[in-house]
Formats: C-alpha cells, structure tokens, sequence
C-alpha cells in the first residue's frame, strides 16, 4: 500500500520522496514507475529528510506497534517545528493517541490516518480517515483529498476529529467490515446447502443482489469470488480454500473497544469469534465425529427455492443495517468518551467510495443523520423502519432455517436478537439485578420510584434504601 501511495501522489503532480529501509525496494519503484511522477530517492534517513520542502508532511507506512514507534524515535531528532508525522497503518487508536501527544510536545503533529481500499483503493483512490489536529489537517487536506476517492464530486476523505480520531473511525470501518463479510458468508452457506446449489449459480444470485439494495463492493466481488474456477483442479475455487479465516485485529480491537465503552457490537463480535471457531480444527473434526447428525430437521430444505431466495436477500440486508447501526453507535460513543466531535454522516459520506465497505445504503446512512443529528440508532431512521419491516418476516424465517438445517449463522441470529433486544418492552435484565443483589448486594432500581434499593435475602426480606 505504502508504494502505491507513493505512486497517487506522483500521479497527482506531488513530488515524493522515497526512503525505504531496503534500498533496492525504492529503486524498483523508481525504475518500474518513474515516468508517473517525481520520485526523490534517498538511502538514508537524514538524506530523505533533508529532500523535503518544510513543513514537511512525511507519511510512514509500517507494521502496527513497535515498528511504527521505531521509525518515529528515528524521525522526530531530524524535524523541525511544525513538521507532520502521518501515521497510515492500522494502529490502535490508543497508540495513536500516545504518539500524538508526544509528539506535540516537541512542536511537532502527529495524524493517525486509516486508509482503506487496500493497494487497489491506495493506487486509484482510497478512502482516507485522517485525525490530529485541525493545523495539521490545514497541510494535509488538500494534497489527501485530492488523491482520495472521488464520489459525485466529493473527496472520500475529510478531518475526523483530534488525536486519535481517524484510527479509531477505521477501527470500526473493519469491525463493520468482519460483520458484513460473515453476513454475506452465512447467506452463501445458506444458499448452498438450502439450494444444493452450487457456487456458480450462486455467484448468479449474489450478481443479481449487487443490482438492487444490496449493491457494495464486498456483494460484487462475492459474485466474483464464487464465479471463480480453480486452474490446478478444474474445481469452483470456493472448494479448494480451507475453511478456516484469518485476522489481524482491528475485528479484535472493535469488541473489545466497544466492551470498553458499554456498546453492544454484537454482529461484530459474532463475526470476530466466528473466525476464531473456524481456526479451530482440533476442536471441529472430534465435535463433528461425536455428533454425526446432530439431530437435524428432515425436510427442512424450502420448497419454493425463488420464495427462499429472497427471504435470505432480505434478511441480510436487514443484518447489515443492524452490523453498520452498531459500529456506528460505537463511533459515536467514543467520540462522547474522548471529545473528538465525530460527524457520523460525514463518515458514512467517506466511506462511499474506495473503502472496503462501500455500498449504496451509504447514502441513506448519511441522509439519516443529516435530518437528524442525535438519532438514537439507525434502526430508528425512516428509511431503515421501512426496510427492516419489509424484512422481519423474511428475518426470522432464515434464522428459524438455519436451525433447524443445522447451519450455523450467528451473525444473522445475533442481529435479530438485537433487534429483538431493542424491540422489548421488558427485557429480563429484571432478574439479573435481582440475582446480583441477592449474591452480591449490589442494589436494584424500581419502575416506581427513583433511587437505589437492596433486599435483606438472608434476612426478613424486607428492603432497605441505599441511596
């Protein structure tokens, strides 16, 4: 991504100064893409420095963590007052935001940038998530809008908020992109086994969504994946990839970020813990020796497969209203925990092009926050009333399947439980107070009247006021 970085800012008629550790990786770039631009190599670190036209905004693009603190403990002796670190790796926000605040005390700015779109999106446009400060920002926008993506005339990329702002908003981007990638697998699964399709037909089907609602980038190359034949084997490639998933942490980082701050990701969470069942073959081939059947339904398969087709559609848009609703409940949070003044519609208005997770329900997102700021949560907005309504049935009826089939689906049955969660009147929590106070003594609130109360349990049961 670094190098193809390099590359849209050349293109963009800004001159580039190289310095890689290895330097024959920048001589291959120089020597494979230099009519692009104006490429200013450098084999050492001062040499690369002293090339750059004050105040210099220098972009690192390393590994997360002790790396990134490497090259900064590199760098910051050889700058100047007013000199910008960007930061375009997937680092913590909280890393992020102890980099930021030392380096301002040396005069200097520090911008913890996400960029998403992968080498594709950092060569042709990628969707840029930049935090720090407003100053910096007053460098950098001009030359990072131009090379972002571009939609109806908008740059995909716009200040986040202070410090670790922009690190954090991407955080969530791939938490949100960990729960759509398991709803758009578990609608694959379900189609497969429900169907007995196979994935050709399927890659049909998931073409046909990308026309309607449902059209991202993550539903095209769905399609795209599933379409595929493997060479070496003649096989749908989808057969001949192992079926255990991968991940590098920021899925981790958004649960554990959201449990933090008392949001409930729970399309996130299922997705992440999804992936870590799937690593786990030790423990899937004996449970799948030990229950051969498992006891599933017989005649569970849908009789009118067009009929069941459209109920998975549905459901899984309904899903992914509710994956993008919490992410965005999360940003919000820690926008309220660390005064960053995140402007929700102005992330979903960069998250339309060059990201991951574009989609065209992006639009909607920010239309819901336009009209209203405090929205509560997306599921509120008119316009995803409407479509989850359209969708319930549809909803439970996939979920209902999928039980009874045998198939697992946590992301869509984690998604209906919220909905439901949300939904409830009264919600059973009731009796969980009343066990932690029963055990623990730690107190209850009545529906009618204010203040915080304990019962004797071990006593008379009478009650007593505790504030």
């Amino acid at each position: 991504m670094g190098r193809n970085l390099a590359r849209n800012l050349a293109r963009h008629d800004f001159p580039v100064a190289l310095h890689n550790r290895t330097y024959a990786r920048t001589e291959s770039l120089v020597s494979e893409h230099g009519d692009e631009g104006t490429f200013v190599p450098s084999e050492s670190l001062e040499d690369f420095v002293a090339s750059i036209a004050r105040p210099r905004p220098i972009i690192v693009m390393v590994k997360a963590g002790e790396p990134t603190d490497a090259v900064i403990e590199q760098l910051v002796p050889l700058l100047d007052e007013g000199d910008v670190v960007i930061d375009c790796g997937n680092a913590h926000f909280a890393d992020t935001r102890r980099r930021e605040a030392a380096l301002r005390d040396k005069a200097l700015h520090f911008v913890g940038a996400g960029v998403s779109g992968g080498e594709e999106g950092a060569l042709h446009g990628p969707s840029i998530m930049p935090g720090g400060s407003a100053e910096s920002y007053e460098t950098l926008g001009p030359m990072l809008e131009a090379i972002a993506a571009q939609v109806d005339g908008t740059p995909c990329c716009t200040h986040v908020g202070p410090d670790g702002a922009g690190h954090f908003v991407k955080m969530v981007h791939n938490g949100i992109e960990y729960a759509d990638m398991q709803l758009i697998a578990e609608a694959y699964d379900l189609l497969r086994r429900g169907l007995g399709a196979d994935p050709s037909r399927i890659a049909a089907i998931f073409g046909e969504w990308n026309e309607g609602d449902l059209e991202s980038y993550l539903i095209e190359i769905t399609a795209d994946v599933l379409a595929h034949t493997d060479a070496a084997t003649g096989q749908p490639f989808i057969d001949v990839v192992l079926d255990q998933a991968e991940q590098k942490g920021t899925g981790r980082w958004t649960v554990q970020t959201a449990l933090d701050l008392g949001v409930p990701v729970t399309g996130i969470a299922e997705a992440t813990f999804a992936r870590s069942v799937s690593g786990h073959a030790e423990q899937r081939e004996p449970t799948r020796a030990a229950y051969p059947d498992a006891h599933v339904e017989a005649g569970w398969r849908p009789d009118d497969e067009d009929a069941f087709v459209e109920d998975v559609r549905r459901a899984l848009y309904a899903s992914k209203v509710v994956a993008y609703a919490q992410g965005f409940d999360e940003i919000q949070a820690g926008s309220r925990a660390y005064d960053w003044g995140i402007d929700p519609g102005a992330m979903a208005t960069i998250w339309r092009g060059g990201c991951i997770i574009r989609a065209r329900f992006l639009d909607r997102i920010r239309e819901a926050y336009d009209a209203d700021p405090e929205l509560p949560t997306l599921l509120v907005a008119p316009y995803f009333v409407e479509a989850v309504q359209e969708g319930l049935e549809s909803w439970r009826r996939v979920v209902a399947t999928a039980a009874r089939g045998g198939i697992p689906a946590p992301a869509f049955a984690s998604s209906l439980a919220y909905f439901d969660a949300l939904r409830a009147e009264r919600l059973p929590a009731a009796l969980i107070q009343g066990l932690r106070d029963d055990f623990g003594a730690h107190t209850y609130r009545r529906v009618d009247r204010p203040g915080t109360f304990h019962t004797l349990w071990a006593g008379d049961l009478s009650e007593e006021k505790q504030g």
